[in-house]
């Protein structure tokens, strides 16, 4: 509904959506920052779709079906996020679980100088004895659910919810990719449904480090129970809006949860947030321009 289906159907114009999308997030994904698959995809349509019909762009699809479930969803997780937390934690402490403390026996060395040719110089202290709540090493939780070690059963239940994420991105994700291969009659849905999943996952192997450390990481310092919390908000959230077909940004909406983790506990890095809105503000117009580009050289270029 966003471009007259005549161009829909023309594969250059699927090619054009498909390179400006690939382009810009690989930029994303190489700089370490969580953009949106959908809202790249969302510019590459309008890009080519500028191209093709000038003007004549659906803007009342675009708003309704595109643009108000990317923006209403990031301020979704933040809420649920800021009830979800809260309560699980309540619930944590009535079932008598408390965070683990412990004695950390370490070597300091204070920098004294730093010469010309960039060496430092350190004057050692000596040991020092910490009592601390595992920040610089790593929190856990002491105590039993049901017979069992309590740290123990949310490892467990924190992989099974990054488990959920994953399986509701394939939910919500999958479909907006493999509709441009659908639409170019190029494969069947069943093909196209696994040959996108395929590249999805093959991505994920190959490059997602720099985006996993800066989503695990730098936007917020939390501990085992706040991840499993971010996840399901996520979970849920992107779960629901696939069930109504609605196209939302699992990344949108999980950096979301993590804004909201960060109000909580107060931990959040700013200027990474800062970062991460403006690459999302400029994720729509970069892959309009990439889109554009392609469809342009195209159609009156190479043909």
């Amino acid at each position: 509904g966003l471009v007259p289906d005549a161009v829909v159907s023309d594969p250059y114009f699927l090619i054009a959506v498909g390179l400006g999308a690939a382009c810009t997030v690989f930029i994303a994904s190489f700089t370490g920052i969580p953009i949106s698959t959908t809202h790249s995809l969302t510019g590459a349509l309008c890009g080519a779709g500028i191209i093709a019909v000038g003007t004549n762009i659906n803007l009342h699809t675009l708003g309704g079906k595109f643009f108000a479930p990317l923006l209403f969803s990031p301020a979704m997780a933040v809420l649920l996020t800021l009830l979800i937390y809260p309560f699980l934690k309540r619930v944590r402490i009535g079932l008598g679980i408390e965070r683990q403390m412990c004695l950390c026996v370490g070597g300091n060395a204070e920098a004294v100088c730093m010469q010309n040719n960039g060496a430092v110089l350190l004057k050692s202290t000596g040991v020092a004895l910490t009592f601390d709540q595992l920040k610089n090493c790593q929190q856990v939780y002491s105590g039993k659910i049901l017979g069992f070690d309590s740290q123990e059963v949310l490892d467990r239940f924190h992989f099974l919810s990054a488990g959920a994420v994953s399986f509701a991105r394939g939910l919500n994700d999958t479909p907006k990719i493999a509709a441009l291969l659908l639409v170019a009659k190029v494969f069947s849905l069943s093909w196209g449904l696994f040959l996108v999943a395929a590249a999805i996952a093959i991505g994920g192997l190959l490059n997602a480090k720099k985006v996993a450390l800066t989503m695990g990481e730098r936007i917020i310092a939390m501990n085992h129970g706040q991840g499993f919390s971010a996840n399901l908000v996520t979970a849920f959230l992107v779960i629901f809006a696939s069930k109504w077909g609605m196209p939302v940004s699992t990344t949108h909406v999980s950096c979301g949860s993590l804004f909201g983790l960060g109000l909580v506990n107060k931990k959040a890095n700013a200027s990474v947030i800062k970062q991460i809105i403006l690459a999302w503000v400029l994720t729509l117009p970069i892959a309009a321009i990439f889109a554009g580009m392609y469809y342009f050289i195209f159609k009156r270029i190479l043909i």
